[in-house]
């Protein structure tokens, strides 16, 4: 009885002592995957601290002196096109001062601040009213323009010869719902630099009627008085 008693408690005695060996063994090792799996994902885990982003969400930042811009032409006559200056949006449609033909944003060429925004109806506006826009334009004057919808059927030859005083080389060429994204300036001595043109073309047109969108970025040099 006494022996039997014995055997019954070494049994359990062994029982008990390999479920602790196992459990120990078990637990050692998942906690050991666990903390290195953490140690690396903390290694790896990108920094929370943002990279400082450009101004106007732009890929590269501008030197000193210089001022950096976006101009987003419209997408056909559905979404409206946009004008950045400075990590200040200008004209777009949540500001709801953009329309179809032509929308222009004048800055001080010295100070960068906004001057005057304006958009002109080029399928069915009064030409008169840009012609006078653009005769107004003091020197030293950056100008920034983005087409949306038509961009030229009103367009006559003064308007062409006002854009190309401005720096233009693609003006005379616009026609009926190109787009169009520019930067020139009043007094400018060359041509600028900062201009892009896509043609209406059926065989290429991105969307139904309508050429693709147009995005431009870069940094305009300030005005040295």
């Amino acid at each position: 009885m006494r022996v039997a008693a014995v055997i019954r408690y070494l049994s359990l005695f062994i029982t008990l002592l390999s479920t602790w060996f196992i459990l120990q063994t078990y637990f050692h090792r998942s906690w050991r995957t666990i903390s290195l799996r953490s140690w690396l994902g903390a290694a790896n885990k990108p920094s929370s601290e943002k990279l400082p982003q450009n101004k106007c969400g732009n890929q590269k930042s501008c030197p000193q002196n210089y001022f950096a811009f976006k101009i987003i032409s419209g997408a056909a006559n559905v979404v409206g096109p946009s004008i950045c200056f400075e990590d200040l949006v200008l004209m777009s449609s949540v500001k709801n001062n953009i329309g179809r033909g032509l929308n222009i944003a004048l800055v001080n060429g010295t100070t960068g601040q906004l001057l005057k925004t304006d958009s002109f109806d080029m399928y069915s506006g009064d030409i008169t009213k840009l012609q006078t826009f653009l005769q107004g334009i003091k020197r030293g004057t950056l100008v920034l323009t983005a087409s949306y919808d038509d961009s030229a059927t009103k367009m006559n030859d003064k308007v062409r010869a006002y854009f190309t005083e401005l720096g233009s080389s693609h003006v005379r060429n616009l026609g009926f719902r190109d787009n169009w994204v520019f930067l020139g300036a009043k007094g400018l001595m060359n041509k600028s630099p900062f201009e892009k043109h896509i043609k209406n073309d059926q065989k290429t047109n991105k969307y139904e009627g309508w050429p693709e969108m147009l995005e431009m970025e870069g940094c305009a040099p300030r005005k040295m008085d």
